[in-house]
Formats: structure tokens, sequence, C-alpha cells
């Protein structure tokens, strides 16, 4: 049965001469130099993990779909996390099974033959003259070391469980009889702990990233004059992250001034004031797709006001109590608990709140001022294997080779009337990436300072 072609609503028709005319005379491109993608062989490893853990049952694991932008544009292409962390593939519609047998299958599309059809020249979305070349069975089965099969010989009929809600065909087709919610769970909680080649590419991530901030700092001059300045050093640092991976791993965080009260501000749409603080939190994410998330929070002028360093230092000191919790066999909410306290001191010190820490820790009212909580896992996603257990994750224990972030902050709203004047409108975070190691953890963002007196040398030395 043949597709339907996406040819769009300006196609031009075509002729049965012309058809004809391009079956012929193409010249053999086929890739004898095909070699297997460095995640090959772990990839292989977490399938037979995965295989092991559901013994004696079908998995589908779908790569996901193309997403419409606007009309006939689409989205540039993500793969699912689980899909991309199990077969290191990254085209749409293809999805990988894994048989009762615990071999393993890859259903993919491959690329359509020159003399079969007119999708590689007619087809608007997956057509090779408009999306690019695929790679045919035998490249993909060489590429990602697993056999492969064209995905319209896929077959959902029978027991399995699926990864549910990234290809609305699959769904469809895929009669619901397994616990899908527990796959689903496991699919995330497989990545929490990072094996020897993922932490290769996070280390890569936060280098790129690292030297993203240098960037932004270099093009400050430029875009403390441009009526959007925010999103002049968004572009800055997307160039740093399509230069050396894939894009960026979330959209970026550009917030001047009070921008910076705002945790997810992305408009990134305001001018920037030599006398405010800056909160730039930004990753590149690689080629194969894990990415760095790191935050600064610096002075656009190059030092810090006498307010801006006594905030910015309490935070600092929050951060620093935190990672001081970080190693194995720690509860994973220790080290929010350990920053807050912090956080608790110090607003009770400079009169904002009453009470001892103790009590200030069991109401809460600290939460006003810091609002959200201090660090995440991380690796495929921003925020990694949120489909875990809490009991695995939030409530559980950390152990060597979890990687995750730290990242207290603090957030004076500017219409906040409890706080003094010269406070309000100030936001402040510092997070870093660190993996755990067998007595304590690691800083992978430690190429980026710290305290407030490095920032500053680091500043003058990029100017």
């Amino acid at each position: 049965m043949t597709e339907p072609l996406n040819i769009g609503s300006h196609d031009l028709p075509v002729t049965d001469e012309l058809a004809a005319f391009m079956r012929t005379g193409w010249a053999d491109t086929r890739r004898l130099d095909v070699t297997a993608l460095p995640i090959a062989p772990w990839a292989a490893k977490r399938r037979a993990a995965l295989a092991a853990r559901f013994p004696g049952e079908r998995l589908v694991i779908p790569a996901g779909t193309l997403k419409v932008r606007s009309n006939d544009a689409d989205y540039r292409f993500r793969p699912h996390s689980a899909y991309s962390y199990l077969t290191g593939a990254s085209e749409p519609d293809d999805v990988l099974v894994v048989e009762p047998s615990g071999e393993s299958v890859l259903y993919v599309r491959p690329r359509s033959p020159r003399e079969e059809g007119q999708e590689f020249y007619r087809d608007r979305r997956y057509g090779e003259f408009w999306a690019g070349r695929r790679p045919d069975l035998t490249e993909a089965a060489e590429l990602y070391q697993v056999e492969c099969r064209h995905i319209r010989d896929l077959d959902l009929k029978g027991p399995a469980r699926v990864l549910r809600g990234v290809d609305a065909s699959v769904d469809a087709r895929a009669p619901r009889d397994g616990d899908d919610a527990e796959f689903e769970s496991f699919l995330s909680e497989m990545r929490l702990v990072k094996d020897e080649w993922e932490l290769g590419e996070l280390r890569s991530a936060v280098d790129a990233t690292v030297r993203g901030f240098e960037d932004v700092v270099r093009a400050l001059p430029r875009a403390l004059g441009h009526p959007r300045g925010e999103r002049y050093l968004e572009g800055v640092f997307g160039l740093r992250s399509r230069l050396e991976g894939n894009t960026v791993g979330y959209e970026s965080i550009v917030a001047s001034g009070a921008h910076a009260c705002v945790l997810h501000w992305i408009r990134n749409d305001g001018a920037l004031s030599a006398g405010d603080l800056l909160l730039l939190d930004a990753g590149v994410e690689s080629d194969t797709l894990y990415t760095a998330d790191v935050t600064r929070t610096f002075p656009l002028s190059g030092r810090f006001s006498a307010v801006q360093r006594q905030a910015y230092e309490l935070v600092y000191e929050a951060q620093t109590a935190a990672i001081a919790t970080l190693r194995p066999g720690a509860r994973f909410r220790d080290f929010h608990l350990a920053a807050m306290r912090v956080i608790c001191d110090g607003l009770r010190d400079w009169g904002l709140l009453k009470g001892s820490s103790d009590e200030l820790m069991e109401t809460g009212l600290y939460r006003r001022y810091t609002l959200c909580s201090s660090g995440h896992m991380l690796g495929l996603d921003v925020h990694d294997c949120a489909r875990s257990r809490a009991e695995v994750y939030l409530d559980g224990v950390l152990e060597q080779g979890h990687v995750l972030t730290v990242e207290p902050g603090l957030y004076f709203q500017p219409d906040d009337l409890t706080l003094p004047e010269e406070l309000r409108g100030m936001g402040i975070r510092i997070e870093d990436d660190l993996v755990v190691t067998a007595d304590g953890a690691a800083m992978m963002s430690g190429g980026l300072p710290r305290r407030a007196d490095e920032i500053e040398s680091w500043m003058d030395a990029l100017s």
C-alpha cells in the first residue's frame, strides 16, 4: 500500500513523462563507509537491561512524530528521550520493538528508492529533496547495530507494553493490555544512573555551555546599547549551541533586572541597564541530545553594588551548603533543605523574617522569596527522569553516577512591600551541574566562577 504524499497545496502537477524521467538517470549513492554510532554498544546494553526487567514481554517504544509549527511547516524533530537512549537514532515515526525473546527490531522509514514512486522529490515532509537523506535499511542496521525493518511491516496486534502519548498512530493500533504506566516509569528510572558514555556527553555539553557564557560576557558592550539586549544575548548563546551542539537544551532564560524574578522568563525582549543584574540560565544540548543546565547571575556593570553583593553571597552560601551534602546514600531532598536553612538564617538576620530556623523551615514562610526547589536530575532531558516514581527519585537516595543540578535562588518581586526598596526587583540564582561520585560529588561546571569577586575578575578578563 502506497502512503499519500505530503505535497502541499501549491504543488505543481506531474505529467507521466516527468514522472518517468525522474525515475531514471541517478547515480548509485548507497553509502559504503557507514560505521556504527559510538552510542551503539551502550544502547545495546540498555535494551538488554530493559528486556531483563520485563522478560517474555513485547515492549514498544516510538521515536515520536513531526509536529506542525505553522500550517505546513514543522518544528525541527527531536526523538523521545527514551527512544534516543535505547537506539541513538533520530528520525521521526520510527518504532523500537523489544520482542518477548529479548531481541530488538527497529522499524524505520528508510530512504525511498529513486526508481520507485515520487516521494523523494515531491513529498515536502519526508522527501529527500525536501528534508534530506534518510538511511536505507542496510545503512540503518550498521549505524544502530540492531535489526532494522520497514515501518510498514510493523504489526502492533497482540499483548505489549507501550510507551504511550508519543505517537498517536501507535497508540491507536496497540491494544491496552499491559501496565503501560509501570513501563513508562521504568524507562525513566533506568536513566537515573549515568553510564561512562553519558557522562562524557554531559561533560562536553557543559564545556560548550561554559564557552557560551563567556561569549555572552564578551558581547555585553554591544548588547547594552540595544533596545532588546536580552534577545541579543540569547542569540549569542544560541550561536554557540548550534556551532558546538544540536541546539539549546531548553529555552534560554536571559533575564535582566526584575525579569529575573520570573522563574521561566523566556520572552527575553527587554533592554539591559548597567546598574542591574543579569540572570542567565542556559545550556547547550549536544548532538547526542544530552543537555547542560547552568545559571549565573552577574552585574551588567561588571561590579556588584553593596546590596547586590549581600544578596548574591547569601545565595552562594546556600548553594555551597547544598553541594556539601551530596554523596551516595544521602537523601535526594537533603541538598535543598540544606540550602533553604541557610536562606532562612540569612532572611532572619536581615530582619525580613522572624523566628528560629526550625520554625521558618516548618512554616515555609521563606518560600515567598525562593518559590521553588533547588535542583533536579539532568541528562537527556533538562528535568531528567521526571516520570520516575517518587520513592526512587524525589524521596529516594543519591547513587554514584547520578547527575543533578544545585540551584538555590532568591526572587524579590518588584511589588513586594515586605521588602526594603533596595531589594525589590532583584533575582539571583546560581546553578551548577554535578555528578555524584564514590565519596561525594564532582563539579562539572567548575569552568565558570561562583564567588562574587571571582565573577568580577572573570568579567574583567573577558572585557
